[in-house]
Formats: C-alpha cells, structure tokens, sequence
C-alpha cells in the first residue's frame, strides 16, 4: 500500500514538477525553492524504489 503510494506520487511528481536536469540548473546557484523540490523529488523517488 505505502508502495504503491509513493509510486503514484512519484509519477504525479514527473508531470507537475519541473525537470532541473533538462535546464541544466546548477546546483550551488539553485534557489532555496529550487534546492527544496530537488530534496522532495529525491526522497519520493527513492521511497517508491524501495
């Protein structure tokens, strides 16, 4: 269940977020906003691996 969750949420992430890699955004001139949605699409990422 918590699984399938985080899959689901995972997918929702990859729709709405935006893609930092594509812009090739640098990571020491990120925003703190920007830091913050890298974290959370890190953490629901690997969540829904497990």
């Amino acid at each position: 269940m918590k699984l399938a969750f985080f899959r689901l949420l995972a997918k929702i992430n990859k729709t709405i977020l935006p893609s930092f890699s594509k812009k090739q955004l640098d990571l020491s001139k990120a925003s703190k906003l920007e830091l913050a949605i890298i974290g959370w699409r890190y953490w629901v990422t690997t969540k829904a691996l497990n």
